[in-house]
C-alpha cells in the first residue's frame, strides 16, 4: 500500500495524518508515502475533488492505492479496520 496525504503543515490534523503514515511505514505495513504541503505545491481542494469525485472540504485527504480514503479520521478508522498497527 501507499499512502498520499494532501494537506497543510499548519493544519493539526495533517500533522497527526502524517505521524500516522510515518507509524505505518515504519512498522513495515505500507510501502511508503507522501505528504504533499498543499500551499507550497500549488494543489487546491478544487484539484483533490477532481480526483476524489466529490467535493473537498478539509485537509487533510488521504488516498491510499489512489483510491479516496477521506480525512485524518478515516484514515485513522481504515488502519484501525485493517489491524494495520498495534493497540
Amino acid at each position: 500500500m501507499f499512502v498520499v496525504i494532501f494537506g497543510r503543515m499548519s493544519c493539526p490534523f495533517c500533522v497527526r495524518a502524517k505521524h500516522l503514515a510515518d507509524q505505518l511505514e515504519k512498522a513495515g505495513k505500507i510501502e511508503g508515502y507522501r505528504y504533499v504541503d498543499m500551499p507550497s505545491e500549488g494543489v487546491t481542494k478544487e484539484d483533490i475533488a477532481k480526483t476524489a469525485g466529490k467535493p473537498i472540504h478539509t485537509v487533510p485527504q488521504v488516498f491510499v492505492d489512489q483510491t479516496h480514503v477521506g480525512g485524518f479520521t478515516e484514515f485513522d478508522q481504515f488502519v484501525r479496520s485493517k489491524q494495520l498497527l498495534g493497540a
